[in-house]
């Protein structure tokens, strides 16, 4: 589930970057938002799902979450949760 709560969030990202000129800068604001949301065990769940790409095997192995904007959004939460 914790790849499904990723990907959701990563399509939000997505979306609000293709909604303004400034992608880059509302991609960041987008995922500064949802850490800043992320409850105590929310945040504890979702550090404990590998890397993306680390896993070949898992949901966060090779696939459509593994490469774009996708794959930028979830490495920054990911990131942000370390």
């Amino acid at each position: 589930m914790g790849a499904h709560a990723l990907g959701a969030a990563a399509y939000a990202a997505k979306a609000a970057s293709l909604s303004r000129s400034d992608s880059d800068l509302a991609i960041d604001e987008e995922v500064d938002w949802q850490v800043s949301h992320m409850s105590t065990d929310v945040r504890t769940a979702l550090r404990l799902l590998p890397s993306l790409g680390e896993d070949s095997a898992g949901p966060l192995g090779a696939g459509l979450l593994a490469s774009g904007v996708l794959a930028t959004v979830i490495r920054k939460i990911q990131k942000e949760l370390t």
